[in-house]
């Protein structure tokens, strides 16, 4: 049995949500597939009713995909409520190069992605210095609030 795996995830804005992700992963918006203007039109001729569309659903691109095709797709699926709670899973953005790697390397790769997504949209929650156990890292969160580490 093939599979695939397609992470969804909830928001307000997925037009925000496409381009700060796009931005964070190395992904690129998702074009609708062929023969169809926008992914609504594609979605219509699906055969999904118009009332189940939201105003604006699928008029731009809602998802994002690795260009080299080794990462899921990640769709971001609007949702009238707003994020209530902490995450209860995150993503971890692994820029560092690990352990092998010195620690001042990881701290200048780190530091560089932090300040390349807070001017996409992030907000910094903490810096997590621990240079005792060689540990450096960054949590953050993405312009809903959603919490991810860079490390």
């Amino acid at each position: 049995m093939e599979m695939t795996l397609q992470l969804t995830i909830d928001c307000s804005d997925p037009q925000r949500m496409v381009a700060f992700w796009a931005e964070a992963l190395g992904y690129a918006p998702e074009p609708p597939p062929d023969g169809h203007a926008t992914w609504r039109a594609y979605w219509v001729s699906a055969g999904v009713p118009e009332a189940e569309l939201p105003a604006g659903a699928g008029d731009i691109p809602e998802s994002i995909i690795d260009p080299a095709g080794r990462g899921p797709r990640v769709w971001f699926q609007q949702v009238p409520e707003p994020k209530a709670a902490k995450n209860r899973w995150h993503f971890d953005l692994k820029v560092g190069g690990g352990r092998d790697v010195p620690l001042d390397l990881r701290v200048r790769r780190v530091d560089a992605t932090v300040e390349r997504l807070v001017e996409a949209g992030a907000t910094v929650v903490r810096i997590k210095d621990e240079p005792d156990t060689g540990f450096y890292a960054a949590a953050l969160q993405d312009p809903e609030g959603n919490e991810f580490d860079v490390v």
